[in-house]
């Protein structure tokens, strides 16, 4: 038997998990019944769990019998995230979302499943194993830092020393070919920074701007500037991604209201040009303002860095990657993606990777919708695919530190 077969044993398991978990979805830090389901599917193997305190999480610690281990027994972290997106589900699936206006639009569902799916293949092959392994389920990835709040309470060290190396991994529900699995060393994915503006004008009716202070015009002005800065001040060959995703002013159509407010995410693939992002949007908005005679309030606050791969553990990936499945289904990202993630604070600290599945559906009469949409679908197919990776990642990781 193989690790892959052992998998592949478990699909049936594996996705009733994944489908009751998508039923239930759960936004932010607060995942009750997602955690209820962990446990659950743990109980009975032999972890040492513990379970967050300003989040609902998950860290599970398996404690290897294999020969060689020692007081220093190597540790090898692997990170499945829990939380769901506040998006109404439009897919149809039999096992589609029982709750309103919360949907798993982004396949974490997926990645819960897979991790305990391979929790119970490390526990059969814990003999395997000359040091630990730490689970780390997850809340609050969508925006809420729950790894920057796991790490805070001591998830990288949750076997008593810091993790040697760590292994995350996302599912696609389209843009490569079914089972493509791919990643890049170095820069992954974007830094994530979030903006919120209020310009602050004097409201009046909408017949006499003049006796009022139109704080509409301006903060339409900045949308505008601020597309024009990223296009004149940034270099093109170092991309800014600044995107206004709320804009919002007003009651009625004959009133000039008092405040405008826009919100916008920003992304950046150097650390400089992130820097420059900080300072710069806040000089031109207060700028613009200035100009028409109104204040403003601008709120630029920095969230997830940039994710950045460790060559070696990129490339292990992709070797384990070869030998589970072949060679060609591991895909070299020529280019970084726009997303962000917060699995980006645990590359921070210790050696790892990230890796992309492509649960894109195998047959498809119209083009895939992208992760995000209410009409994305994930493929239940490469559930034990991913399970396996998960698996052979901490075994072989785990047997390199071991010598």
């Amino acid at each position: 038997m193989t690790i892959l077969s052992d998998a592949r044993e478990l699909a049936g398991a594996i996705t009733d998990l994944r489908h009751r978990l998508h039923q239930e979805p759960e936004i932010g830090l607060q995942l009750p019944r997602t955690q209820e389901k962990v446990l659950e599917a743990l109980q009975g193997l032999p972890y040492e769990i513990s379970l967050g305190t300003d989040t609902t999480s998950v860290t599970a610690v398996l404690r290897g019998t294999g020969v060689g281990a020692s007081a220093s027994r190597p540790v090898v972290l692997l990170r499945g995230d829990m939380d769901a997106l506040p998006v109404q589900e439009r897919t149809g699936l039999e096992f589609s979302s029982r709750i309103d206006g919360a949907m798993h639009a982004c396949g974490h569902d997926l990645h819960t499943a897979m991790l305990v799916g391979a929790a119970t293949l490390l526990a059969h092959h814990r003999d395997q194993l000359a040091g630990d392994v730490v689970l780390m389920f997850q809340p609050g990835e969508e925006g809420y830092d729950g790894a920057g709040v796991m790490i805070s309470e001591g998830v990288l060290d949750a076997a008593g020393r810091r993790a040697d190396a760590a292994y995350g991994l996302h599912v696609t529900s389209a843009g490569a070919s079914n089972g493509q699995f791919a990643s890049r060393t170095g820069t992954l994915m974007s830094a994530s920074d979030g903006l919120t503006v209020t310009v602050h004008g004097a409201g009046g009716h909408g017949s006499a701007p003049h006796q009022a202070q139109d704080p509409v015009t301006v903060i339409a002005e900045m949308v505008t500037a601020l597309q024009v800065m990223v296009t004149r001040q940034f270099d093109m060959f170092d991309p800014v991604v600044l995107s206004v995703g709320v804009l919002h002013a007003g009651t009625k159509r004959n009133i000039i209201p008092d405040s405008a407010r826009l919100e916008a995410t920003v992304r950046s693939y150097t650390p400089e040009s992130r820097a420059k992002l900080a300072r710069v949007v806040p000089r031109l908005l207060k700028g613009i303002a200035a100009a028409h005679g109104v204040e403003v309030t601008v709120d630029y606050v920095t969230e997830y860095p940039l994710t950045v791969t460790n060559e070696g553990e990129t490339g292990r990936a992709e070797r384990v990657v070869g030998e589970l499945f072949g060679e060609k289904r591991f895909t070299r990202m020529v280019n970084p993606l726009s997303g962000s993630e917060d699995f980006s604070r645990v590359l921070q600290q210790v050696p790892g990777t990230f890796v992309f599945l492509s649960a894109a559906p195998r047959q498809a009469d119209a083009p895939a919708a992208f992760n995000h949409s209410p009409a994305a679908t994930f493929d239940d197919g490469v559930l034990a695919d991913g399970t396996a990776l998960y698996t052979q990642l901490a075994l072989s990781r785990m047997a390199e530190l071991a010598v």
